[in-house]
């Protein structure tokens, strides 16, 4: 969606290559462009993995290259109240919690936009490899997949609502990472090298286990194969995902992989984590039947535009990066929907999104419970 000339639009500046060039862009279009740095994580951000004051000079830096007023605002408490405690109570139950999904509903298209708002914005812009168009036939906004497949975020931005989508402008829809970088280059940013974060949503890059031990306390039990044999001791269910091979310290129990999906030297995976018992299952061989599934239940259904969609054939995403896969919508809601899909999916893990598209266009998704 293109803005009209010489709107007033807040940007949202990480000190990151992609919401540079967005605040570029949309300055050469002629807005009228404010960029905001969001300080969302205040614990031990002294040390070496959440370098919000780095971040802040870089986005502070390209702001002066570009020619903009910069704003630092604290979100800290909404972060921590509206995502970082959810993301704890899903860890303890067991689940598998995507925190930037929850991240961008709360923060980036809520707090974010309600604080831009205040300041006379008449539209919002981030870094999000998307799109967003109004559909003439029904005056919707509908949220579109990026142009490069390989940085599509348009699965973490799936439970964002009109209001959101009418006020947001996303510059980097049509473009690909290696376009941003060399346009980085040109304009003589001096983040244009910048390496791409991937950590946790505003906490950093930092030993995941080690992070949440500090708000998760160890819950050691067995490790046990899919015929009850045990293999090892765990440090606590909620420091293991679906599908994880790194990090179990087992070994040594082989024969049954060549039965069961793998030779007999196919390495093990987390396949349930039983809570009842704080047991948890691994299996040899990545193709092992506990770990495809050909239907699951999602709940806490958010779709874009208000409404379930109709039952029929879709394709989703189980995990952001994933291809899209062929499935059919048996029964939906605004609570929750059930999918069945053409071929296994792999590890599909309890507490990530399943994410629903009609060819290039996000519908919306829910949270997996099953």
């Amino acid at each position: 969606m293109t803005a009209s000339p010489k709107q007033r639009v807040v940007v949202g500046l990480s000190g990151g290559v992609d919401s540079a060039v967005t605040a570029y862009l949309l300055r050469q279009q002629g807005h009228e462009v404010v960029g905001i740095f969001m300080k969302n994580w205040e614990d031990d951000d002294d040390g070496g993995y959440c370098p919000s004051g780095t971040d802040f000079v870089d986005a502070a830096a390209v702001a002066d290259v570009i020619g903009i007023e910069i704003e630092h605002v604290n979100f800290a408490a909404d972060y921590k109240e509206r995502v970082f405690a959810e993301f704890l109570r899903e860890y303890q139950a067991g689940r598998t919690p995507n925190p930037d999904v929850l991240c961008n509903a709360e923060i980036k298209f809520k707090a974010f936009l309600d604080h831009a708002l205040r300041l006379g914005a008449e539209k919002i812009a981030t870094g999000h490899y998307a799109g967003v168009r109004r559909n003439p036939a029904s005056g919707r906004f509908e949220l579109l997949k990026g142009a490069d497949p390989a940085k599509d975020q348009s699965y973490f931005l799936h439970r964002l609502d009109q209001r959101q989508l009418s006020r947001t402008l996303f510059p980097l829809g049509a473009l690909r990472k290696t376009e941003v970088r060399r346009l980085a280059e040109d304009i003589g940013l001096p983040n244009a090298r910048k390496k791409d974060s991937t950590g946790i949503c505003f906490i950093g890059e930092r030993p995941f286990r080690e992070f949440l031990n500090r708000y998760i306390g160890p819950a050691p039990g067995p490790i046990e194969d899919d015929r009850g044999r045990v293999l090892g001791q765990h440090s606590g269910l909620s420091f293991y995902t679906l599908g994880q091979r790194q990090g179990l310290g087992i070994g040594g129990i082989k024969e049954q992989g060549a039965q069961r999906g793998g030779g007999a030297h196919a390495p093990w995976f987390v396949a349930r984590k039983e809570l009842a018992t704080n047991t948890l299952r691994v299996v040899q061989g990545h193709d092992h039947p506990w770990l495809l599934s050909r239907a699951l239940e999602a709940q806490d259904a958010r779709w874009i535009c208000g409404a379930a969609p109709a039952p029929g054939r879709y394709a989703a995403k189980t995990r952001y990066r994933q291809q899209d896969a062929s499935c059919t919508m048996a029964s939906a809601g605004q609570t929750g929907f059930r999918l069945h899909f053409s071929e296994e999916q792999w590890a599909v893990t309890p507490g990530q999104s399943a994410v629903l598209y009609d060819g290039n266009v996000c519908l919306g998704g829910g949270v997996i419970a099953g």
